[in-house]
């Protein structure tokens, strides 16, 4: 069931009309009924996956929190008698029953995402070894299905495994409430993904009727669906057209395209994000931001914190850390600082880490090889960045331009510039591909054949690029303004008509000028392939 499709409106209507309506205490009920029902439309055999996640998931948590009880306990029991060591000892022991039964849990759910999204991969990758090899086996590639949203909900269900072990917050005791939390609809399609102690509250409480949330989550819903259908959408024509004909469109037209396909995955996945944290809103919970203006970054550090927030949280707490400071690191670091020196040897645990987040972190958005270079391409990008930190305080130190405004311009421009490049290993998909049409934009000097007949031939007529002028002139003015507060708030405490004014007109371009009609193949958002 797309966001965009008429059937998931009518699906959030009879939704938000039952939920407002039934008795309060039932409210979670219906969003466990109504994520079930939304899931059923992708596949009925994808419950198998989603039902093996949640149950393992729910019992490991039961196991590992009742051991915390009765460790607790124990030793509460038995204070008096039991020496340091022994306490030390039992400890010990307990903690690791805890932790086998973590592993476990996460092998299998990890597990099943790695077979049913990497298999191929590898198959792949094998038989290419075995080509170059000069043999004549091939291994069969399989026919595996990969359930919606199965990255997002492992990765959030695993999230919740971990903190119940770190003894963050106690294990949720009801197994319908906790598939509510596995199964959340709104997040299934591109999260974000969620902690379990910022939901809870959310999905088990009680929310009464209040038209200024309400209207909020609307006006959210609106906005997101604006950004998919007017900008996204149409931009997505250029796109396809550019990467769709590498022997036509090279030189400025992959510029032009690099530029494109940023604001249109920009446009997209925030624009789907909006619509999440809209529709939950309505519903009376509280998401967490998953972007905070990405594109007035200045420099890729920085940009990471502001893009896909709640996934570079989770790799953060739940892989960087853990990497960098287990035990085998820490020794690895003491033997690398005997060796190398203090000043290389203190990086080993901290770059190593980072390059295992990278790596993971673009096999994440793909099983293929583009999707692994373009994370260890942020990965150098990153660390060379860091290397550099030295040269680029003495410039400071020299030159007096950290504050103006045309340095802070150039910073964002560079990073921007720099993240589209990356970006384009996701357009084209292939590497050898990428690199070839990136080096076409310093040897194939077209500028002028673009900019007067070119643009006309991407599937897009002067209509569609006034609409998309005008459109990312809306998003660049709402980004703006909405560093100093709420765009809502601020729109909210003009008088009633202003307001019905900004959202009417929004609503009547979603209408008019959304790329939809007849024929139209309404697109996927773009995570949804993760």
């Amino acid at each position: 069931m797309l966001f965009t499709s008429y059937r998931f409106l009518a699906f959030l209507l009879v939704l938000f009309v039952l939920y407002y309506v039934i008795p309060k205490k039932t409210q979670w009920m219906l969003l466990l009924v109504a994520s079930y029902v939304f899931y059923a439309f992708a596949g009925w055999e994808y419950f198998i996956f989603m039902g093996i996640t949640t149950l393992s998931t729910y019992g490991a948590g039961l196991l590992i929190d009742r051991n915390h009880s009765r460790q607790k306990a124990y030793l509460a029991e038995h204070k008096a008698e039991l020496s340091k060591e022994e306490k030390k000892a039992y400890k010990e022991k307990q903690k690791n029953k805890r932790f086998a039964i973590m592993v476990v849990c996460l092998v299998l759910n990890f597990g099943i995402l790695a077979v049913l999204k990497y298999t191929n991969f590898m198959i792949a990758n094998i038989n290419g070894v075995l080509e170059m090899t000069g043999s004549d086996k091939v291994l069969a590639f399989q026919d595996l299905i990969l359930p919606l949203g199965i990255s997002f909900y492992t990765f959030q269900s695993m999230g919740y495994l971990i903190d119940i072990h770190r003894g963050k917050y106690g294990a949720q005791k009801n197994v319908l409430k906790f598939a509510l939390f596995v199964s959340f609809f709104p997040q299934l399609i591109q999260g974000p993904i969620s902690r379990y102690d910022d939901l809870e509250k959310g999905l088990f409480g009680q929310h009464a009727f209040d038209w200024h949330t309400v209207s909020f989550g609307l006006q959210r819903i609106l906005w997101g669906y604006f950004k998919k259908l007017v900008i996204a959408d149409r931009m997505l024509i250029g796109v396809n057209a550019i990467i769709g004909d590498t022997e036509s469109f090279t030189g400025f037209y992959v510029f032009l395209g690099m530029l494109f396909y940023a604001l249109q995955l920009y446009a997209d996945f925030t624009g789907g994000i909006d619509i999440t944290i809209g529709i939950a809103q309505v519903l009376g919970i509280k998401m967490q931001e998953n972007f905070n203006r990405p594109y007035f970054s200045k420099g890729i550090k920085e940009y990471w914190r502001r893009w896909h927030i709640s996934l570079g949280a989770w790799f953060t707490d739940y892989l960087f850390y853990p990497i960098s400071v287990c035990k085998p690191m820490l020794k690895v670091s003491k033997w690398s600082r005997k060796l190398l020196g203090e000043q290389v040897g203190k990086r080993v645990p901290v770059y190593a880490a980072s390059i295992a987040v990278w790596f993971v972190t673009g096999i994440w958005h793909g099983a293929a090889w583009n999707f692994i270079v373009w994370g260890l391409g942020n990965c150098f990008f990153i660390m060379l960045s860091q290397e550099c930190e030295p040269l680029y305080e003495k410039f400071h130190n020299r030159f007096a331009v950290k504050e103006k405004m045309w340095f802070k311009a150039f910073q964002i421009g560079r990073t921007f510039l720099l993240m589209s490049s990356l970006r384009m290993l996701d357009c084209y998909r292939d590497v050898p591909m990428t690199f070839r049409m990136f080096g076409s934009m310093f040897t194939d000097w077209n500028i002028g054949e673009v900019l007067s007949t070119g643009i006309w031939n991407l599937g897009l007529g002067l209509h569609d690029y006034i609409v998309l002028l005008i459109g990312i002139v809306i998003l660049l003015t709402v980004s703006l303004v909405g560093r100093r507060g709420s765009v809502r708030d601020k729109i909210a405490s003009k008088p009633m008509w202003v307001s019905m004014a900004v959202f009417g007109g929004m609503f009547i371009a979603v209408i008019l000028f959304g790329a939809y009609g007849m024929g139209y193949d309404a697109s996927q958002f773009i995570y949804n392939q993760f």
